[in-house]
């Protein structure tokens, strides 16, 4: 169960979206915690994973709408 209020649209891409997250933290250096527990880790490490989660996304968007 997530603690935050966001909500998936498509429930479903949970798992790719968690996926996505510790390949991004993976590129950048970044350890995550193997507990799941995020409050340790600071807000520039985790803005850092977002920031590249999110150009990461309009990036496959973008080449979606191109038609590749």
């Amino acid at each position: 169960m997530t603690r935050g209020s966001n909500q998936l649209v498509v429930p479903q891409a949970r798992a790719a979206l968690e996926q996505m997250k510790f390949e991004v933290a993976q590129e950048l250096g970044i350890q995550l915690p193997q507990d799941g527990y995020y409050g340790h880790m600071t807000t520039r490490d985790m803005g850092s994973i977002g920031g590249y989660i999110t150009r990461r996304l309009i990036q496959m968007a973008e080449q979606q709408l191109s038609g590749r």
